[in-house]
């Protein structure tokens, strides 16, 4: 982190109880979000402040997973950061990671 802006790594979805990739795009997916949730809080942040994540799966044609714990993190359409997904060929058993950029401490006024 910089001032107040936080730039990740890639997240992707380890289950932090055993440290291994876990089963599954769904299961993976609820991990990458924890993690996401994780970092910004850290920070001092919460989920408001991702200004955008970039998410890259090894089968875009399999969105519902990821749209589904999007939707539970960014409920509010007005308010979601902007989102970039790439297909590409992911290492192992991994299906999905991302990484975000978050502004800690701004809001957008209106």
């Amino acid at each position: 982190m910089i001032g107040n802006v936080l730039m990740s790594g890639v997240i992707n979805g380890v289950d932090p109880a055993t440290g291994a990739v876990a089963s599954g795009l769904e299961e993976q997916c609820r991990h990458m979000f924890a993690h996401v949730r994780a970092i910004v809080e850290a920070a001092g942040g919460s989920p408001g402040d991702i200004l955008k994540m970039t998410v890259w799966m090894g089968d875009k044609s399999h969105r519902d997973a990821l749209n589904r714990e999007w939707l539970r993190m960014f409920p509010d359409e007005t308010s979601r950061p902007a989102r970039h997904t790439f297909q590409s060929e992911m290492d192992g058993a991994i299906e999905i990671q991302c990484d975000i950029t978050a502004i800690i401490g701004a809001r957008v006024s209106e």
